[in-house]
């Protein structure tokens, strides 16, 4: 019977705490926006985590910017990572963007705007 919360998930929800640590608190670089990490994804063999972000208050290039930044400090917070968690071996980080979040606001955005009346509608006149 398998496990219903296995070592991968602890893993990556451990490692998603810890990254958050670090950003906010070790990782001084002014390059880099307010970073926010959405979710970890581990391999099985814990060799490499996929790290989802999102950059608030950023345009498309500032967005890009800081993925890269991140990927250039990416072995600098591995370390900090591999201080803070007991484990053998620490997965080869990679940071990615998560874009779920702006397209969640752009869907948002759209049903708010169907629920505006249209000007249109009520300018028609009644028939009969």
């Amino acid at each position: 019977m398998a496990k219903e919360f296995g070592r991968n998930a602890r893993v990556s929800s451990e490692m998603q705490k810890e990254l958050s640590l670090i950003l906010q608190r070790d990782i001084d670089d002014s390059r880099l926006g307010f970073v926010t990490i959405n979710e970890v994804e581990v391999t099985k063999d814990l060799a490499v985590a996929k790290v989802y972000v999102t950059v608030l208050n950023a345009d498309e290039q500032g967005k890009k910017a800081n993925v890269k930044r991140l990927n250039e400090l990416a072995p600098v917070i591995r370390h900090q990572l591999a201080k803070r968690m007991r484990l053998r071996h620490i997965s080869e980080l990679r940071f990615y963007y998560d874009d779920s979040f702006d397209t969640g606001m752009r869907v948002a955005e759209l049903l708010s705007d169907l629920d505006k009346p249209s000007d249109s509608a009520q300018d028609k006149p009644g028939e009969g």
